[in-house]
């Protein structure tokens, strides 16, 4: 007689209320689950299409009580066309280099990262980040992923972005860049790499995490279309006008 593995049940814990990052007088609420084991990246891929996010071995998507200002967005790579300022943009940086790199931490990011901490986010918590932190964000991931390193002459480390590589897309978890060069937009310079590399690879999307119409530094994902937006538990289109209601459902990728 055959005996079928049964499937570990999946948990998911909803965190203690903390105050917004990117509203203010907001509350900020998770719900949570690990990614861990040979089902870890299925789990993840399942996950993201349903609006979660990865740091570390977590998976997250926001719950937050009376607020559903947070939508899943990606970009449709297929139909993407890059606009006037997005052109711009690439003129302006069309010495710079990109690169795939292995996720292991160097010394060489992490001091990147800190003056792109100090400069941008002096009061948030990863301003405080030491290497071993840095490190840990990094490497500690049960999935497929990689740092994206964009360079200029002479081999002047001025960006990275954390990505992970899902079976429908690539998805920008983290990037930071030289914030003396704030002018040049190589945070848009490094998701219209991921979009011409996830061209070249065949995948159809490029996730960006959340747009939050509201929040001034996470209003511009809207700019790169076409894109969906995940509301209601379906992805649809992103026209102009559609009301900023999104709604998680973990018990749909169990």
């Amino acid at each position: 007689m055959l005996h079928r593995a049964q499937r570990r049940p999946q948990f998911f814990y909803t965190t203690a209320p903390l105050p917004c990052p990117y509203l203010a007088g907001r509350t900020e609420r998770k719900v949570v689950t690990e990614l861990s084991g040979p089902e870890g990246e299925a789990l993840h891929d399942r996950l993201s299409r349903a609006g979660f996010r990865r740091s570390h071995n977590i998976a997250y998507a926001p719950v937050c009580p009376g607020c559903q200002s947070c939508i899943p967005i990606r970009i449709v790579v297929a139909d993407f066309q890059p606009g006037r300022t997005h052109r711009r943009v690439m003129r302006n940086n069309v010495g710079v280099t990109a690169q795939d790199v292995p996720a292991r931490a160097t010394a060489e990011q992490f001091a990147l990262f800190q003056r792109y901490q100090r400069a941008r986010h002096r009061d948030g918590d990863m301003a405080a980040m030491g290497f071993y932190d840095y490190r840990a964000m990094v490497e500690d991931t049960p999935i497929t992923t990689m740092l994206i390193e964009f360079r200029e002459e002479p081999d002047r480390l001025i960006g990275a972005c954390l990505t992970d590589w899902l079976k429908d897309g690539l998805s920008a978890v983290y990037s930071f860049f030289e914030p003396d060069l704030a002018g040049r937009s190589l945070g848009t310079l490094a998701i219209l790499h991921l979009v011409e590399r996830a061209r070249e690879l065949g995948l159809p999307y490029v996730y960006l995490g959340y747009w939050v119409p509201q929040s001034e530094k996470m209003a511009y994902k809207a700019g790169f279309k076409p894109s969906e937006i995940l509301t209601n538990g379906t992805w649809h289109p992103l026209r102009d006008g559609v009301p900023p209601v999104t709604q998680l459902v973990p018990e749909s990728v169990g």
